[in-house]
């Protein structure tokens, strides 16, 4: 009797085999890029925000080298070494701010320490006695100092990271002129040169614009935040609009963080819970404002990332990078999504995090020209006539 049930050719068990091998390198090649990720963190961080900042002053600087004082023209060289002086003097700023601030907090969290279990506890004054208790000494367990120094540690770490940056992008700035020349020399044809030069460019465009519009918003945010808390007389005002400003950055999750940490900050100092939710009620119309009109007026589908995927970015970078990683995540999501739209193998992943569907390439193939039409028989014949 035959057998229902032939052996399986020796090509198919070659193939599977090929398909397993090619499956488990790309799950080993996944975990060392993820431990390279987090070993180098600190230098791949740094060099994603010189990258951003680079970005965001390269057409400033063609544009001043193009300016023109009668016969006399603005050297590249000057405009680079002006706007890296100007870049350096602005990130050191703005890092002192922030330490000083940082300092301003710890020093202001130190002196309520006592105060602030008590009043966290007293929220849960309507489930009982009993379980008012067990919230103020499960608080009081809470070791405040060890996170307090941590904090003060990550911040003491902000003026290296500021030199760093400071150093990469003075290095992009010096390699800039030759960036088409070697990409005419890496890719060998002119036309994909071209190509790569002009997928950076989008990449470089949209995350640019994202940048300025989520700066302007807010800054518009923290300000009126801190106008919030000034007239409630709160004690950290100013910090409490940079942390805001800081903390909208972070997509979806950054301004419900500010908002909370506003109103608990307002409850520890005040211990009125009409107050709170009085600051509450403010802080949430002006986060639901320039969150939900005024970012996607501006905005416009400049990004047309999916909310889904700016959701799953976020979690991931933040489980890579930590709160930076959080903060890169949309700049990264921006720059995955256009080069997978430019690559035919990985638009389906483009599809996925875009936000309707739609990632057609921003600079499709040119079409190859049409082939030249032969001259009808007719019209041979009668040129040979008229010979």
């Amino acid at each position: 009797m035959p057998d229902a049930h032939p052996p399986p050719s020796p090509s198919k068990d070659r193939s599977f085999a090929a398909r397993v091998q090619t499956g488990a390198l790309v799950i080993i090649a996944f975990a060392v890029v993820l431990a390279l990720l987090v070993q180098a963190q600190f230098i791949l961080i740094s060099l994603a925000v010189s990258v951003i900042l680079f970005s965001l002053t390269s057409d400033a600087i063609a544009l001043v080298a193009r300016v023109r004082f009668g016969p006399v023209k603005i050297p590249n060289w000057l405009a680079s070494s002006l706007a890296l002086l100007l870049l350096a003097i602005v990130l050191l700023s703005l890092a002192a701010v922030i330490v000083s601030q940082v300092n301003t907090v710890l020093l202001t969290a130190l002196s309520y320490s006592e105060q602030a279990p008590a009043a966290v506890a007293a929220i849960f004054s309507w489930l009982g006695k009993d379980a008012e208790e067990a919230v103020l000494s499960s608080l009081r367990a809470v070791e405040i100092s060890g996170y307090l120094r941590t904090l003060a540690a990550q911040a003491g770490t902000l003026m290296q990271a500021t030199v760093l940056v400071i150093l990469f992008v003075g290095f992009l700035f010096a390699e800039r002129v030759w960036f088409p020349v070697k990409l005419l020399n890496l890719f060998g044809n002119p036309d994909r040169a071209r190509r790569v030069e002009e997928i950076v460019s989008s990449i470089m465009h949209r995350v640019n614009r994202y940048l300025l519009v989520k700066t302007l918003v807010s800054a518009i945010t923290g300000l009126l935040v801190w106008g919030v808390a000034m007239a409630f007389g709160l004690d950290l005002a100013a910090p409490l609009g940079m942390l805001t400003f800081i903390l909208n950055f972070i997509p979806s999750l950054g301004s419900i963080v500010a908002t909370l940490l506003i109103v608990l900050v307002t409850f520890v100092q005040t211990v009125d819970v009409s107050t709170a939710l009085s600051v509450l009620a403010l802080v949430g119309v002006i986060q639901f404002v320039c969150g939900n009109i005024l970012d996607p007026m501006l905005m416009g589908r400049a990004l047309q990332l999916s909310s889904f995927g700016i959701i799953i970015s976020l979690a991931f970078w933040g489980a890579i990078w930590g709160i930076p990683g959080m903060f890169l995540s949309v700049p990264i999501m921006v720059g995955l999504m256009i080069v997978c739209a430019e690559t035919e193998a990985l638009r389906p992943i483009a599809v996925l995090l875009s936000r309707e569907g739609l990632a057609a390439p921003m600079h499709p193939e040119r079409p190859a020209p049409p082939p030249r039409a032969e001259p009808e028989p007719e019209t041979v014949a009668s040129r040979r006539v008229g010979r």
